[in-house]
């Protein structure tokens, strides 16, 4: 096992989010040791059934993400701001800016930049503004002190699409029936009637364990441009 302690937090639009796309990385690095916490910037209410308020359907999220953080041994935090009504603004930013200065998280894994959810599109970059707000010691932020990510990645939703290959890919073949457990908390994910949640990420985890030769895997993304290595020689075959 690794000796140093990460803090992996995995960052999404609405309660679900972060762990469809990356619960079962998650779940990995917890039962390794390593700390973990799903953040949810709105708890995506509006994805209400007929005979629920979104009101109370809010409250139902944020107890079912409760349930699936404990399952994959991490914790939850669902912020106010409204479903479908997210903003990239200094508010928010400075919010999450303070949530990584107080949690202190070296790996963040958030949505992939474009998405057909504009809540989606959104996080990413609130991610990365909170994530420079952080780091900066000139930013005063209720007095704590700053505090940089070490790696942000992008992680996969069938929403979010459009232009994501994958770079990495992780075998969780021995995570996923707890990954899917956890995803069994969520209304949504076996109810929904506009889309097959439970079954989909099911099939997506068989069909990136394939191409990764195992038996299950979940996948990450770089942002744009922070794949790039420099140095004396090819990274991996030092001269």
């Amino acid at each position: 096992m690794n000796e140093k302690k990460h803090h992996v937090m995995v960052v999404g639009a609405h309660c679900g989010d972060g762990e469809i796309q990356a619960g079962a990385i998650a779940h990995k690095y917890a039962k390794a040791g390593h700390e973990v916490t799903f953040l949810h910037l709105t708890a995506g209410e509006k994805g209400n059934p007929p005979h629920i308020h979104p009101n109370k359907y809010r409250e139902q999220k944020i107890k079912e993400a409760e349930k699936a953080a404990a399952i994959l041994g991490g914790k939850s935090i669902t912020l106010d701001y409204k479903d479908a009504e997210l903003k990239e603004d200094e508010e928010t930013v400075t919010r999450v800016a303070k949530i990584f200065r107080e949690l202190k998280p070296n790996i963040v894994i958030t949505h992939w930049e474009n998405s057909m959810h504009p809540d989606h599109a959104l996080c990413p970059r609130i991610v990365q503004a909170a994530w420079l707000k952080a780091a900066l010691p000139g930013f005063d932020i209720d007095g704590l002190a700053p505090h940089s990510l070490t790696r942000m990645f992008h992680s996969e939703n069938w929403e979010d699409m459009e232009g994501y290959v994958p770079d990495i890919f992780v075998d969780v073949s021995e995570e996923f029936d707890t990954y899917l457990e956890a995803l069994s908390q969520y209304w949504f994910i076996m109810n929904s009637s506009d889309f097959r949640y439970y079954d989909y990420y099911k099939a997506l985890g068989t069909v990136r364990g394939c191409v990764a030769r195992t038996t299950y895997a979940q996948t990450l993304k770089f942002p744009v441009g922070m794949n790039t290595r420099k140095g004396k020689s090819i990274p991996g075959f030092e001269l």
